[in-house]
C-alpha cells in the first residue's frame, strides 16, 4: 500500500494506492466515514465491481444503498444529477452521510457535484475504476457535468474525503479506455516532470501490460504531479491552469465529434495541436516536438484524426470555460516538463494547427 496527502486548503485528504480492496475499510475509518453510504456508479461497473464493493462495506456494518445510472457521457448531464440526489433524499442521507463515487471520470464528476448541492454539500469518497478517473479526474475536486454541447460547463469544486485507487481493476478496462488515460498521464510528464516523461516513454511495455507494480509507481508518481499543482493552485487561478495543456483544443474536438471520442484521445490530438504551434513559434525544436508525438504514438494515442472540422472546433473554442472575455488561454510547451501560458494565439495560428492534426 502506497499512500499520498493532498493540502490543498480548505479540504486534506489522502490518495491510497493498492492492488486491491484490502485497505478500502482501514481507509475509510480513518477519515471517520459515516454508516450510511450511498454508492453511485454506472452499468458497466455495476457488473464488475459494485457487488464486491458493496459486500465488504455492508459486512462491516456499513449500510451501503447503491444508484446506477446508465453509463456513457451522454448521461453527464442535470437529469443524472437529480437523479442521484432523489436516491439520496429517497435512502435518507442525511448531512452526517457520504456518497462513494464507484466508476470512471463520468461517475466521479456527476457524484462529486451531487454531493456539493445535496443539502448544500455533504462528504464523499473517490474509488475510480478507469485509468482516466485515476490518474486525472479523481484527484483536484473539480467536479460538474456537460451542458448545452460543451463539456463540464456546470459545476464546482468539492474536494473528496478519500480517494482510493485499486490498480487491479484496470484490467478489466477496454484498451480504447486505457489509451485515453494514457492522455493524461502524459501530459502530466510534459508539462511538469521530464524524468517522469522519460520514465513512461522507457517502460511502456510493462505499462501496457498492466504490470501492477509499474502502474502503482506510475499512479504514485502521476498524482503527485497533479496534487502538487492543485494544491498550489486549488481554484484555478494561476499555476493549475497548466493542467489544461491539450484542453483548449481537445474538449473543443470532443464536443465537435460529439463525444464519440475518448477524452483521452481528444486530449492526445489538442496536445499534437498545441505543440504544433509552439513549433511554428519556435518555442520548441524539432526533436522536441517529435518527442512528444512519438510518446503519444507509443501508446495508441492518435496524432491525427480525419474526421475534424477546424470550423466546427473552432465554434466549440468559442465556449471554453477558461477564455478570458473573448480570449482564449492555451497552454504551449517551451521544452519537456515546463510548459507556459499564452494569450495571444490567433485564429490563423489556430487553424493551422487543426489541419495538422487533421491531414497529418
Amino acid at each position: 500500500m502506497e499512500k499520498l496527502h493532498l493540502d490543498p486548503g480548505e479540504n486534506s485528504y489522502d490518495i491510497i494506492f493498492e492492488k486491491d480492496w484490502s485497505y478500502l475499510l482501514k481507509g475509510l475509518e480513518d477519515i471517520g466515514a459515516p454508516k450510511k453510504l450511498l454508492v453511485v456508479t454506472d452499468t458497466n461497473v455495476d457488473k464488475l465491481y459494485a457487488g464486491e464493493v458493496c459486500r465488504i462495506l455492508e459486512n462491516s456494518g456499513y449500510i451501503a444503498a447503491k444508484h446506477i445510472f446508465a453509463a456513457g457521457e451522454e448521461n453527464k448531464n442535470m437529469d443524472s444529477i437529480l437523479g442521484i440526489c432523489k436516491s439520496a433524499a429517497e435512502h435518507k442521507l442525511d448531512r452526517k452521510s457520504m456518497m462513494i463515487a464507484l466508476g470512471g471520470g463520468v461517475t466521479g464528476d456527476m457524484t462529486g457535484f451531487a454531493a456539493a448541492i445535496y443539502m448544500r454539500g455533504i462528504r464523499f469518497v473517490q474509488i475510480p475504476t478507469t485509468l482516466l478517473a485515476q490518474s486525472d479526474s479523481s484527484v483536484g475536486g473539480k467536479t460538474g457535468v456537460d451542458f448545452a454541447g460543451s463539456k463540464n460547463i456546470l459545476g464546482s469544486f468539492h474536494q473528496p474525503s478519500l480517494v482510493y485507487i485499486n490498480v487491479s481493476v484496470l484490467k478489466t478496462l477496454p484498451e480504447k479506455e486505457f489509451i485515453s488515460g494514457m492522455g493524461e498521464v502524459i501530459k502530466h510528464g510534459i508539462i511538469y516532470d521530464s524524468e517522469f516523461f522519460d520514465y513512461l516513454t522507457g517502460n511502456s511495455e510493462k505499462v501496457k501490460s498492466l504490470d501492477e507494480d509499474t502502474l502503482i509507481k506510475m499512479s504514485v508518481k502521476n498524482c503527485s504531479i497533479k496534487a502538487d499543482v492543485v494544491t498550489k493552485d486549488e481554484k484555478e487561478h494561476d499555476l493549475r491552469a497548466i493542467l489544461n495543456f491539450g484542453h483548449t483544443i481537445g474538449h473543443a474536438a470532443e464536443s465537435s465529434f460529439n463525444f464519440t471520442e475518448t477524452h483521452g484521445a481528444c486530449v492526445g490530438l489538442g496536445m499534437c495541436a498545441a505543440s504544433y504551434i509552439a513549433y511554428r513559434r519556435g518555442m520548441i525544436d524539432k526533436d522536441v516536438f517529435e518527442k512528444i508525438i512519438s510518446a503519444e504514438k507509443l501508446y495508441g494515442l492518435p496524432v491525427s484524426h480525419s474526421g475534424t472540422d477546424p470550423d466546427a472546433v473552432y465554434g466549440f473554442m468559442k465556449n471554453d470555460k477558461k477564455k478570458d472575455g473573448d480570449i482564449l488561454k492555451f497552454i504551449l510547451p517551451e521544452k519537456i516538463g515546463k510548459v507556459v501560458q499564452k494569450t495571444d494565439v490567433t485564429k490563423d495560428e489556430i487553424y493551422a494547427a487543426l489541419e495538422y492534426i487533421k491531414q497529418k
